[in-house]
């Protein structure tokens, strides 16, 4: 049975039925007197690509590393496929993890490193090679199992990695920042490359990151930590263009927040169309003026910081579709006049969240 057929098995099968491939109840760690994880109840569908995305220090790795079980919780329970897993080892855990600094045995061979955990399972030679050969091609790396790990890319050895961890067929695939250390090409290529994988497999993942693009390219669902907890859970275009909190809304993307009247608003910087002061703002658009204090020309994008005559700033976010770095950059002191339409206004309450959706 190949590697593709297995996991199809598994996710039609054996785990129908069964609850979240993931369910955490009341989760707790800390550390001393830190608390890393503060409470977290939390459910990922079997399937799914599930991203715990959050800045560092917010608890979304040590959440990772109790579902993994390198940490046991204080308090609370870990669930996988409807099992009580709390108090097993890592090894007793139907979970494999892939780390930021691959963890590849750098005397190994590449095809020994991914059959390295079959071995351990004391899986017939032939089986294994078999095994390790699909799991190399499904990561495009058919034709490398005699390389070391030194002869390869970063990218390659990250593949190889991913192959490790995939050819035992886990329910459940951790993925602690596994691109962190590739240049911004290559990571946006891993991205597209990842999902793809976890779409093929049909295997659930679980991705950490404190990538805000990363999470909202490849998720089906994010949920985004702040200081152990967490402030959103839901769908990519949700967190972004709904987010709950006034962290989330700086977190996620560029917001603008702007306080009128004694309330604060939101606005996302693409949402904001700039004219040149004197134009009539549209029916019903809220409507600031002010003048350009800076430009940021960013290739396909140019980057607007305009002082508001009433007070406070706004940064405007432009696709260079017909202008040059030079029309950008010269727009720089020109009065204008920003207006959005209402529905893109993010009203927020006193304690930051935004209102209604607390």
């Amino acid at each position: 049975m190949s590697l593709q057929e297995r996991a199809e098995e598994r996710s039609l099968g054996a785990y129908r039925g069964a609850g979240p491939a993931v369910r955490l109840e009341g989760v707790r760690k800390a550390y001393g007197d830190v608390v890393a994880v503060d409470g977290v109840d939390l459910e990922i569908k079997q399937g799914e690509f599930f991203t715990m995305l959050g800045p560092s220090g917010s608890g979304k790795t040590t959440t990772l590393r109790v579902i993994a079980g390198f940490e046991l919780p204080d308090e609370g329970r870990v669930f996988l496929s409807g099992a009580d897993v709390t108090h097993r080892p890592p090894y007793a855990r139907d979970v494999n993890t892939v780390f930021q600094d691959y963890a590849l045995f750098p005397h190994m061979t590449v095809g020994e490193n991914v059959a390295y955990g079959l071995k351990v399972k004391r899986i017939r030679r032939s089986e294994r090679n078999r095994r390790a050969s699909e799991a190399l091609d499904l990561v495009r790396l058919a034709g490398l199992e005699g390389r070391k790990p030194v002869q390869l890319s970063g990218g390659q050895r990250q593949r190889v990695a991913l192959a490790r961890a995939i050819v035992n067929s886990p329910q459940v695939l951790l993925l602690d920042e596994p691109l962190g250390a590739l240049d911004l090409k290559l990571r946006q290529e891993m991205q597209l490359f990842l999902k793809g994988l976890q779409r093929d497999l049909g295997m659930t993942f679980v991705y950490v990151t404190h990538d805000q693009d990363e999470a909202l390219t490849m998720s089906d669902r994010i949920a985004v930590f702040d200081r152990g907890r967490i402030e959103q859970l839901g769908e990519p275009a949700e967190v972004y263009e709904r987010p709950a909190t006034a962290f989330v809304a700086g977190f996620v993307g560029v917001s603008n927040v702007v306080e009128r009247d004694g309330k604060r608003f939101a606005v996302r910087p693409e949402k904001i169309r700039m004219t040149d002061a004197g134009a009539s703002p549209g029916r019903g658009a809220h409507a600031e003026t002010g003048r350009i204090r800076d430009v940021v020309y960013a290739g396909m994008v140019t980057r607007y910081v305009v002082k508001l005559d009433a007070g406070g700033e706004l940064q405007v976010v432009r696709q260079n579709l017909e202008t040059t770095s030079a029309e950008a950059l010269d727009a720089k002191g020109r009065s204008v006049l920003l207006e959005w339409r209402p529905e893109h206004t993010l009203e927020l309450d006193e304690t930051g969240d935004t209102e209604g959706e607390r």
